[in-house]
């Protein structure tokens, strides 16, 4: 267990913000299966842009999530992000992330996300005035540099950890790396090292010998689950157990891994409705399915349903049969 600012993080596994991905459905069940903080998909820090039906479904029902409700913004102008900041307050946030890791082109474009890194006056100027204008915890996520020319991470942790950010994620790769290749961790230690806040080591955490490996590594106070986290939300509940007692808890049996996706299934239509629940439900199945026999086959079928019922009938199907096919084999 550990503290962001007054809240106490009872499992060191963290889900990652992750655009497209981390709605509310989602995170629900992360946090259900184990997970110690699950954030926002980020937002824009123009609150003038909130009424897109994109963000109002970002921010919408933050008051039935499971606390602490941590909100992520993305943004470059220091008054923008401050506002924004109180405007996800006033929505429900409980905790601030302000977003300086994501490698995407359109959003380096606008010297939001890893771009600031490059430019450490503005990260105290928006650090600083975020933190001045909210009372809540704000934390902050961040790559090790913009290249590996300019492995700057320790800067910017003191710059954050001097203005009051109250924790701070690492993803262990600079943002020219975007998510290529193997994440490096000897950053991340020299971080952990540098500041007495808490840090987060991200990237590449896919299982929970390499979550205690990297722990052990970095010496940082939790681990950041991102991509592994798609279509295996026990993984947040596995690491837990594996670093607790020395066990790694088994796969879920297929009867789970049915329930889980047919209740992920319906809480995406009821949340977003039926035409755009079983639309986003889709990328979501593929994942829950790695692995099973003949799931391409019967994907290239389930792509092809636009209720949620024919979903779920769809799915139950698939996985009674892999159920038979699991029996057969043993």
């Amino acid at each position: 267990m550990f503290h962001i600012g007054n809240y106490a993080i009872t499992s060191i596994a963290l889900l990652a913000p992750m655009a497209g991905v981390t709605d509310a459905p989602f995170r629900r069940i992360c946090r259900e299966m184990g997970a110690g903080l699950a954030t926002s998909e980020m937002v824009t820090s123009d609150v003038n842009l909130w009424q897109s039906r994109k963000t109002r479904a970002r921010l919408s029902a933050l008051e039935q999530e499971l606390a602490p409700v941590s909100v992520q913004i993305a943004g470059s102008e220091p008054q923008m992000m401050a506002q924004a900041a109180v405007a996800a307050v006033a929505q429900g946030a409980q905790i601030v992330d302000i977003n300086m890791g994501c490698p995407a082109k359109k959003v380096c474009k606008k010297a939001a996300g890893s771009a600031l890194l490059r430019d450490e006056a503005l990260v105290d100027a928006i650090t600083r005035t975020v933190v001045e204008a909210v009372d809540v915890p704000v934390t902050l996520k961040i790559r090790t540099g913009w290249d590996t020319s300019q492995r700057n991470a320790i800067n910017i942790a003191r710059i954050a950890e001097n203005n009051g950010i109250q924790a701070l994620a690492v993803h262990g790769r600079t943002r020219a790396c975007r998510f290529n290749g193997t994440a490096e961790y000897d950053t991340i230690a020299q971080v952990v090292n540098s500041v007495a806040i808490p840090v987060i080591a991200n990237g590449d955490i896919d299982s929970p010998a390499k979550a205690r490996k990297v722990l052990q590594h970095t010496g940082a106070q939790a681990v950041m689950i991102g991509r592994a986290a798609l279509g295996n939300p026990w993984l947040f509940g596995q690491i837990e157990q594996f670093l607790e007692q020395g066990e790694i808890r088994e796969l879920p049996a297929t009867s789970e891994v049915c329930k889980t996706i047919e209740r992920h299934l319906t809480d995406l239509t009821c949340f977003y409705g039926e035409e755009a629940g079983v639309r986003i439900a889709r990328k979501h199945t593929r994942w829950y399915l790695q692995g099973y026999r003949d799931a391409e086959t019967f994907l290239k079928h389930f792509n092809t349903l636009n209720t949620l019922q024919s979903q779920l009938m769809a799915v139950r199907q698939f996985l009674e049969r892999s159920v038979t096919h699991e029996e057969n084999a043993a």
